[in-house]
Formats: structure tokens, C-alpha cells, sequence
């Protein structure tokens, strides 16, 4: 019977000795009864192996194991010269007065169910490794082609030029380009060119030496000077005057720049990777945009999507900003309710990743439990969804709608428009009263009781 078991089963004397080896052990391990019978259990020790190792301590003092080895994992060394994960169990067996004369133990053979578990989890990496691109994410067409077309501009050095609405992660485009290039080990700088005076940018990206202007008392290297060997990232590029745009230009064609104020050039050796949310090509039509400048700057070209774009995206960002969020605010919140992230769907998201980005933060304020419901969400993003799915019903109530909808008007009304307040009133959850309020047109702009 025990030769029939699929699992290996035996048994050792006091001194660890096997005395017994099931057929299912010797299938197992390679080994036959007549190979390991009357051997130390060690034998079955190698190279990052433990084997049996355990079972000799346990023989030597039992007493901490009351009930035996129970469920414990190890990895033993086959005849063959491979490494085994097993599972297995053992018990002390003692005699009439109590003195331990051997074990009983038997095991599982687990080895193909690891390689198995690994082989699911490298799939699971490299479908990770899709979804994401350095801190960027996303599994959507549109996305996969940004994340191809980053690579390749990161195998080169020419200027590249980021498009794309405001929000969309121009930024971290960027700095994915840098991270994987062949300068990710010299500086990045971001700078945003809209943030600084036009009476400033000059002597920020090119520096200036001491009295080239009032309060200037000391020289001051620029950004282009401390990029040296690296990347600097100019976003906003549209927002740049001109003059600006020709001093760049002669950077980008000589590499060198002038500091405000000094007569003499110096070298420099910086990549250039700039962004920006408008028209460059109608900018060009009406001259604020130098013609040269713009084929300068874009002689590679990438457009990153808008959120609206990409809709199918929507979940796995949400999956990550929640993930994202519990480590920053030690909440433990890790999803959405359905009908939360259908109206997350609906909504246009003018704001983009930003945008989104602050609406999972604004629930992580709102939610009081694991779970983010749609009441948890920015009222925009509520009303936006609400009308978009005409879930309001135009047909006449009945008076028994009628009477529930006044006790929920006064119940708001006593709790000042707080409608987690309004719920516990009324013996309703969030989501119910949420849905209620919608049934009966309370919800939305028009309400006064949001």
C-alpha cells in the first residue's frame, strides 16, 4: 500500500540512518531502496541543498516539535545532479519507555508546480514590462508606439521635441529618454520655460558673470553649463521669445553658449529635449515661433496621447495610483467599485494624467474604507459622468418615490448638504443614497445639495 503512494514515504533510525524507502521516494529522488538504505539522510545534501538536515536536529531534541515536523519545504539533491523542492512531513517514533528510536516521514515532490510558479512569474514581469516604461504607464496602442518610439530616441543624441496636452506626462517622457541613453549617468534638468521672467530665462539656461546687470555680485553658472554631459529638458518651448529661440538655435548648431555679460564662448556637450502643449506650426504663421528654430528642435517628433485617447488605460492607472497612494498616505485602498471607474471612463479628463493623479488623491481624503466608490470622486468628475450616462429618470414618480425622495431632501437638509451624513441618517450606504439621488434628478450642478 505504501509502495502505491505517490508520495515518498520512509523512515530513519535514532542516528538519522534511513531504514525504509518507498517506491514513490526512489521514483522521486532517483535513488533505489537498495542505494540509501542503512545511509545518513545526508545523502541527499548538495550544492545549495540542505536535504534532510533539519531531521537530525529534530532526532536530537524532539521536544520543541510536539506534533513533528509539520508542512515544512526544503530542497534535496536527486541521483541525477538536480536541485528537488519538496514538501514534507515527519514524526518521532519512540519506544515502551519513551525513548526516541527513529522517524516516519513522507514528502511531496513540488519541483515542476516552482518552475511552473517562475515561468508564471517572469510572464507576469514581462507583461509588466508593457504595461510600464520606466514611470510611465500603459497598455494601450498609443502608448506601446510612445514607449517604442523612446527607445529609439534614446539609442540616439539628436533634439526631440514632446508634444501633447498639457498633463500628459511630457516630463517623465523625457526622463525616460535620458535614463535610457548613454548619458543617464551625467545630470537631467527640467526646466519650465513659461515659469520663468523673460528677463531671467537668459541668464538661467546661458549664466552670467559678475555686474552683467543690477544684483548681479556674483558669476553664476547656467543649467546648460551644469548639464554638462547630460540632458536638459526645456518644456514649454513655445512660450520662448525670438531672441531666445536664436540663442538656442546657435547652442544646438555650435554647442557652445555666451553667459549674459561675458564676451568669450565656452563648449558645451548637452542633449536638448524639449516639450510643449501648443501649435508650434500655426505659432510659425504668426511669428512667434522662428522657422529654423522649430526644424531645429524637432528633428525627432513624439506625441504623447491625451487621457480621452487612451480610455483603456484608465484602469491600470487607477490600479497604479492606488497603489501609489497607500504607500504615501499608509492607507491600505486598492481598488475602485464599478461604478465608480465607469464614470471615471465617461469623464473627458481635460487635466489628464494630472488630473487623475489629483482625483485618486482627492479620494484618499474621501474614501473611509478600502474600497473607492463613486462618491469619492471630484464632484466634476461626478456630474460629468452622471449626465453623460443619462441615469436620471424623466418618468413621474410614484408617491412612494415621492415621500422617500422628500426624507432624503430633509435628511440632507439637516446635515447641511453631507450626504455621508444624509446615509447614516437615513439607513442608506453611500453608494445606495448615491444612486437615489440620482433616480430621483437631487444629483448633479443643479442640486443645491452636493
Amino acid at each position: 500500500m505504501v509502495d502505491a503512494m505517490g508520495d515518498g514515504v520512509f523512515t530513519v533510525n535514532a542516528r538519522g540512518h534511513i531504514v525504509a524507502w518507498s517506491t514513490g521516494a526512489a521514483r522521486i529522488t532517483g535513488y533505489s531502496s537498495d542505494e540509501v538504505i542503512g545511509k545518513s539522510c545526508h545523502i541527499l545534501e548538495g550544492p545549495n541543498c540542505k536535504g534532510f538536515s533539519k531531521l537530525t536536529e529534530f532526532l536530537e531534541n524532539p521536544t520543541p516539535y510536539p506534533w513533528g515536523i509539520c508542512n515544512q519545504e526544503c530542497k534535496v539533491w536527486s541521483k541525477a545532479g538536480k536541485e528537488l523542492y519538496i514538501y514534507g512531513n515527519v514524526s518521532v517514533l519512540r519506544d515502551e519507555r519513551g525513548a526516541v528510536v527513529g522517524a516516519v516521514g513522507t514528502f511531496t515532490d513540488l519541483t515542476s508546480f516552482i518552475f511552473a510558479k517562475e515561468k508564471i512569474r517572469v510572464l507576469e514581469e514581462q507583461v509588466g514590462s508593457r504595461e510600464s516604461f520606466q514611470q510611465m504607464v500603459g497598455r494601450s496602442v498609443a502608448m506601446q508606439d510612445v514607449f517604442r518610439r523612446l527607445r529609439l530616441a534614446a539609442q540616439g543624441d539628436v533634439p526631440v521635441l514632446l508634444t501633447g496636452e498639457s498633463g500628459t506626462g511630457k516630463e517623465l517622457a523625457a526622463r525616460a529618454i535620458h535614463a535610457l541613453s548613454a548619458r543617464k549617468d551625467k545630470p537631467f534638468f527640467a526646466i519650465n520655460c513659461s515659469a520663468i521672467p523673460e528677463t531671467l530665462i537668459e541668464s538661467e539656461l546661458f549664466g552670467h558673470v559678475k555686474g552683467a546687470f543690477t544684483g548681479a555680485i556674483r558669476d553664476k553658472v547656467g543649467v546648460f553649463q551644469a548639464a554638462e554631459g547630460g540632458t536638459l529638458f526645456l518644456d514649454e518651448i513655445g512660450d520662448t521669445s525670438p531672441l531666445l529661440q536664436l540663442k538656442l538655435l546657435r547652442v544646438l548648431q555650435e554647442s557652445e553658449i555666451r553667459r549674459v555679460g561675458d564676451e568669450k564662448h565656452i563648449k558645451v556637450d548637452v542633449r536638448l529635449v524639449t516639450a510643449t502643449n501648443k501649435d508650434l506650426k500655426h505659432l510659425l504663421t504668426t511669428g512667434a515661433v522662428r522657422e529654423d528654430f522649430f526644424y531645429r528642435i524637432r528633428v525627432f517628433e513624439i506625441t504623447i496621447p491625451a487621457l480621452r485617447e487612451r480610455r483603456e488605460d484608465l484602469p491600470l492607472l487607477v490600479r497604479h495610483f492606488l497603489a501609489e497612494g497607500s504607500k504615501v498616505y499608509g492607507r491600505a485602498i486598492n481598488e475602485i467599485s464599478q461604478d465608480g471607474m465607469q464614470q471615471m471612463v465617461k469623464y473627458s479628463w481635460p487635466g489628464n494624467i494630472r488630473e487623475l493623479r489629483n482625483a485618486i488623491e482627492h479620494a484618499f481624503v474621501t474614501a473611509e474604507g478600502d474600497c473607492v466608490t463613486v462618491l469619492d470622486l471630484p464632484l466634476e468628475i461626478r456630474t460629468a459622468a452622471s449626465h453623460a450616462s443619462n441615469a436620471v429618470s424623466t418618468d413621474p414618480l410614484t408617491p412612494e418615490q415621492q415621500a422617500e425622495r422628500d426624507r432624503i431632501l430633509e435628511a440632507l437638509r439637516q446635515t447641511q448638504g453631507s450626504k455621508t451624513k444624509a446615509a447614516k441618517l437615513l439607513g442608506y450606504s453611500r453608494v445606495t443614497l448615491w444612486k437615489k439621488l440620482q433616480k430621483f434628478g437631487v444629483s448633479g450642478t443643479s442640486s443645491p445639495y452636493r
